[in-house]
């Protein structure tokens, strides 16, 4: 199964980096808030890499403890760790891709890959699918100015920002009206396609709906915080986000009583 969802972020008015730290600052600050002694996430590697597909950027292995937000049919034939999940990210901004494996369902695998571009999401096929992809291809486009919300959205916690009101004290940015995508200049699209398989007779479409529908969830509540944080990650760099992002994964492993963290092949010491 593969989805094709258009996620509006929003308007820049200086360098478009603005974006990549906004998305570093989300993903650090959204992790700590779904980690505790039980659950969330820990940090395995976090380092630079080079390859020849992507070329420079950073490259993550993470684990994600997500016991408490299996939905109950799951948990009725699955143990509690049906949810723990492995995450290698490669992001390259402004492209990235993620490849989540089970390690209970060993055959499913999810990938997400995501190219950030100009304009206001009417680029039909940024990811260069071929016409038999195209064919079977499903579409969806985000508003993180909506105020949609689901079992999914409650499961990851909504933020219940209300951008129609919503003005940031440092940029003077927003509100964000009906048709706010055709007004602003310039605004900035994540291309995000997903890419779902999950082999197993009898529940594996339920399985790739329900996931497909938690990532939904997951692509608006964090673009929306993206913008809705847009005053606490206002003027840093990503320098001083890679700073940032080292403690922070210190500290979701000591929450979660695991070993250091290791970088660049040493061990950190997290005490």
């Amino acid at each position: 199964m593969v989805i094709d969802t258009r996620s509006f972020s929003f308007s820049f008015t200086v360098l478009t980096h603005n974006f990549q730290v906004a998305q570093m600052y989300m993903v650090m600050k959204m992790q700590q808030q779904n980690t505790n002694s039980t659950e969330g996430v820990e940090v395995l590697e976090n380092r630079p890499f080079e390859d020849d597909e992507f070329g420079k950027g950073q490259y993550t292995l993470k684990i994600y403890r997500l016991q408490s937000k299996a939905p109950t049919w799951l948990t009725a034939f699955a143990p509690a760790d049906a949810l723990v999940m492995q995450e290698e990210a490669w992001n390259a901004y402004p492209r990235c891709k993620s490849v989540i494996k089970c390690l209970y369902f060993t055959r499913f695998i999810l990938t997400i890959e995501t190219i950030h571009t100009a304009g206001c999401g009417l680029s039909d096929n940024v990811h260069g699918l071929t016409k038999e992809q195209l064919a079977i291809r499903q579409v969806e486009a985000l508003d993180i100015a909506s105020d949609y919300n689901d079992y999914w959205s409650y499961m990851i916690g909504a933020s219940n920002f209300d951008f129609s009101q919503f003005q940031s004290a440092q940029t003077g940015r927003g509100p964000l009206l009906d048709g706010w995508q055709e007004q602003c200049y310039p605004v900035m699209t994540a291309y995000k396609l997903v890419t779902i398989d999950a082999p197993y007779w009898g529940f594996g479409s339920k399985l790739e709906q329900a996931l497909l529908a938690g990532e939904k969830a997951l692509f608006l509540e964090s673009h929306r915080n993206c913008f809705g944080w847009i005053d606490e990650w206002y003027g840093l760099n990503v320098d001083m986000m890679r700073e940032l992002e080292k403690q922070s994964d210190s500290s979701l492993n000591e929450k979660l009583g695991r070993p250091g963290l290791v970088a660049n092949g040493e061990e950190l010491d997290c005490s």
